[in-house]
């Protein structure tokens, strides 16, 4: 299991918002973006809360191997096509 921590930050005029999560606690950084976005009390709006919850689920997994080179994809009928058929 990897020990990485994940860095997301958002800077609003004067306030830092840094948010720290380790792979294994996505889900509870998720909640804790809702719970700020529901604080009237912080500028952290519910806008803020979405496009930082993309970030978390689009950034994947520090075990997650990562090919080295993208291979092409083939259809059924191009590989049909390339058999003579």
């Amino acid at each position: 299991m990897s020990e990485d921590i994940n860095v997301l930050a958002l800077v609003k005029g004067q306030e830092r918002y840094i948010f720290l999560y380790d792979d294994k606690n996505r889900s509870q950084a998720l909640r804790v973006l809702g719970r700020y976005a529901s604080n009237p009390e912080l500028s952290f709006s519910w806008y803020d809360a979405a496009v930082l919850s993309q970030k978390i689920r689009r950034t994947p997994p520090a075990d997650a191997a990562t090919p080295r080179f993208k291979l092409p994809q083939t259809s059924d009928n191009l590989w049909n096509e390339d058999l003579g058929s």
